[in-house]
């Protein structure tokens, strides 16, 4: 009994020291896990960097950019493309108005009444739709005739409401925001497609063309009247309300700028001058890069396997098509190398795109105790079955590296435009026109945003005069302006 005894006694110390062996080699494990994933968050952190002082590096690449597009077509990674509208809206337009707003996967149709100089924007209503997916990268009359297609419904849904005096076609703002050299204020062909469309025939050829013939298939009577970019759109929208508009900017998909531009600033321009004097120049700052933009590992592979590589650098770190998915690229290179979500990769977390940037802000803005939203996105989107407390914490401290990147980016860009126009250190109210989903939902971007080029501007009472103003729809109202100042019944 005695032996028996004492065999079991050191059968159990032996497992109490395997046990307690385990658990070192589990805590070690897990200690080394930690360490890897706190050196690959502040690396990132680190290259993700933007103290002031670059960002006003970046501002000053983005005058002089501004400088070299307008000299001359191809100067410059930004196009700073003449929009032909040198007139913006008083105020003074009457009539019922169409815009087809084409800003990104989704598009809009939109239908604006004006009172004339005293009744403003009496009426408006619109529809969505989305692109399908395969409808982005097929023929150019497929796109097109899937949008006349959901136009002409929209206007026979309302023909016995406003109908067209006669003699009097209805007549339309085409809101295309993508990269066209325009030719008048209602014709331009796409120099190339961003925001994930890939249609080749597309390409070279004049879109207001393209619509016009769809809408004819379709047996849609309408004349494009205007074709602007929806920066300009925003500018429009937001002039139409406020003097005081000096700026218009989009964060949304993508992101882009538009001003006004003395005309005699605009070296190749050709032609005689406009009476205003002035010119609406759409910037196209999506493909602004400069060496000082703090461009990580994560930017570098997402651009080389886009479908537009080297292309929309600026836009590809600040804007909403972009930020979740590097958000899912620092996630799995974490789950690789230091087992973030286990001893697996969780599979979805190697499916690109699958992270979007509203989930992105959902799991920033989540203040519960124990981050339970950012559990739920996680579960949904890479069924990913359980997580620490401590692997949310650094989903969320991720989420505050991208996102202000993006925005102190973007602002960098903001004060490099008030600098070629002379408004960096504003005496009077200068408005910035504000649209897109991106701008709009995600509160933490917008808020970073802000601050960050009233510090630019240096603060105090210069910084008071700074105010932003979101332009709800301002591509799409803007473009429908556009078409009454534009009208040929004027």
């Amino acid at each position: 009994m005695g032996r028996v005894a004492v065999g079991v006694a050191v059968i159990g110390a032996a497992t109490a020291v395997a046990v307690a062996s385990i658990l070192v080699r589990q805590r070690m494990k897990s200690s080394g896990r930690w360490a890897r994933v706190s050196s690959i968050l502040k690396e990132f952190e680190e290259r993700c960097d933007t103290p002031e002082g670059k960002l006003k590096q970046i501002a000053d690449a983005m005058t002089v950019e501004m400088h070299a597009g307008l000299v001359s077509e191809g100067g410059s990674k930004l196009k700073m493309l003449i929009s032909y509208v040198d007139n913006l809206p008083t105020g003074d337009e009457e009539g019922v108005f169409y815009a087809l707003d084409l800003g990104g996967t989704n598009f809009r149709v939109l239908r604006v009444q004006l009172g004339g100089k005293d009744g403003g924007i009496v009426h408006q209503e619109f529809a969505e739709a989305s692109i399908p997916p395969p409808l982005m990268s097929a023929t150019s009359d497929s796109l097109f005739d899937f949008i006349a297609e959901k136009l002409a419904k929209f206007v026979e849904e309302e023909e016995h409401v406003y109908q067209q005096p006669d003699g009097k076609k209805r007549e339309l703002g085409f809101t295309f925001s993508f990269p066209v050299m325009q030719t008048s204020i209602n014709s331009g062909t796409l120099i190339r497609w961003t925001k994930g469309f890939s249609i080749d025939d597309t390409v070279g050829r004049d879109v207001v063309f393209e619509l016009t013939k769809a809408l004819e298939r379709r047996g849609v009577e309408m004349r494009v009247a205007a074709l602007v970019n929806d920066t300009i759109g925003t500018l429009a929208g937001g002039r139409y309300t406020n003097k005081d508009v000096a700026v218009a900017v989009i964060l949304g998909t993508g992101t882009n700028a538009a001003y006004v531009e003395r005309a005699q600033s605009i070296p190749k321009w050709n032609g005689p001058l406009p009476k205003s004097g002035e010119m609406v120049i759409n910037m196209e700052w999506g493909n602004f890069r400069s060496s000082h933009l703090p461009v990580t590992e994560y930017d570098e592979a997402l651009d080389a396997e886009s479908l537009n590589p080297n292309e929309q650098i600026f836009e590809k770190l600040t804007s909403g098509m972009y930020l979740g998915e590097i958000l899912r690229r620092v996630l799995l290179k974490m789950a690789e190398e230091a087992l973030l979500f286990g001893d697996e990769v969780p599979p979805k977390l190697r499916i690109p795109f699958i992270l979007r940037t509203p989930d992105m802000s959902t799991m920033h803005k989540d203040s519960s105790p124990d981050l339970k939203t950012v559990d739920e996105i996680l579960k949904k989107t890479f069924e990913i079955s359980s997580t620490s407390l401590k692997t949310r914490r650094v989903v969320v401290e991720l989420c505050g590296i991208i996102a202000a990147r993006g925005a102190r980016l973007a602002a960098a860009g903001i004060f490099g435009v008030l600098k070629k126009t002379g408004k960096e250190n504003p005496r009077e109210r200068t408005v910035i026109a504000m649209d897109g989903g991106l701008y709009e939902h995600y509160a933490e971007y917008r808020t970073r945003l802000e601050s960050t080029l009233r510090e630019l501007i240096g603060g105090g009472e210069a910084g008071e005069h700074i105010v932003f103003e979101h332009s709800n729809d301002g591509s799409g109202i803007g473009a429908a302006l556009l078409a009454a100042s534009h009208s040929l019944y004027l």
